[in-house]
């Protein structure tokens, strides 16, 4: 049993940020980075499952936006490198929340470097700049909206509205400091920016293509892949109607009802099995049990 275990923990690994080896999450010693054990993200960005979902379905609605997908894609390696973009990702989200102050903002400060060598012109003629304060309040609505809407499917659904208005706030702090503006700050504003966003979202042949190369992103291993296979779908199903309505994505009830109940089996054994991921390393740095 302890061998299948750390098989399955090695797997999930090796699709997280940790794997990029440059994050120490255990020191130093009782420092709380930026928000600490007591916050709420600590619980949402803590379950491997449930951001992974959220994570694809964040990727998916950011494409939307046209001036972000062309910055994705004029100057990123997405489509020979998926995987790799990912485990990114997870780098900045699981070392902002987990990791000390100082690897904290490292990370923020790094990825503001990036963004202020990233500009163009997208096919509509439209300039576009990663450093714009509206996209990066997009892509940070995008992310954090729909990691809650995994947590609440796939982890807590009943989950305070108190605790998701604190979460958004908490996570605004790292959007903000990246240099958002305007970031909606609780679940109603949340719902409110995506309504207002809505009329300036796009989906055309290069979002189409996003969502393709998502689809069949190879999976780490092949004893990966049918959980990944699993998790994309289940990204995919967490989207908002109007958002798989611009997809043209179309999944009955029954079809949902799978998924669902796919990863309800599937997450419990990943959750058992995964006991150094980001969280418990930052946990062990605080003391906490």
């Amino acid at each position: 049993m302890e061998f299948i275990r750390t098989r399955i923990e090695t797997q999930v690994m090796s699709m997280t940020g940790l794997a990029l080896g440059q994050l120490d999450m255990e020191n130093p010693k009782g420092d709380p980075g930026l928000f600490g054990p007591q916050a709420v993200c600590w619980q949402v960005h803590g379950d491997f499952p449930s951001m992974l979902i959220g994570g694809i379905c964040a990727l998916m609605l950011q494409m939307l936006h046209p001036r972000v997908l062309a910055g994705v894609w004029d100057h990123s390696n997405f489509r020979e490198d998926m995987l790799g973009r990912l485990r990114r990702t997870g780098q900045f989200i699981s070392g902002t929340t987990f990791g000390s102050t100082h690897d904290a903002n490292w990370l923020i400060d790094k990825v503001r470097g990036i963004h202020s060598q990233i500009s163009g012109t997208a096919p509509d003629g439209s300039v576009y700049a990663a450093d714009d304060p509206a996209l990066l309040t997009w892509v940070h609505v995008a992310e954090v909206s729909s990691f809650m809407a995994a947590h609440l499917r796939y982890l807590n659904p009943d989950l305070s509205l108190a605790d998701r208005d604190r979460y958004y706030a908490e996570t605004a702090l790292v959007a903000e400091r990246l240099g958002a503006r305007d970031v909606p700050r609780s679940a109603v504003q949340i719902a409110r920016y995506l309504d207002d966003i809505r009329p300036h979202l796009v989906c055309d042949e290069r979002t189409h293509e996003v969502l393709r190369i998502l689809r069949h992103a190879p999976a780490p291993s092949r004893m990966a892949k049918p959980m990944g296979n699993l998790m994309m779908q289940a990204g995919i199903e967490l989207m908002p109607e109007w958002a798989s309505a611009m997809f043209d994505i179309q999944l009955g009830g029954f079809k949902r009802g799978m998924i669902r109940a796919g990863v309800n089996r599937t997450a419990p054994i990943l959750r058992w099995a995964v006991r150094n991921a980001s969280v418990h390393r930052a946990r062990r740095r605080m003391g906490v049990v």
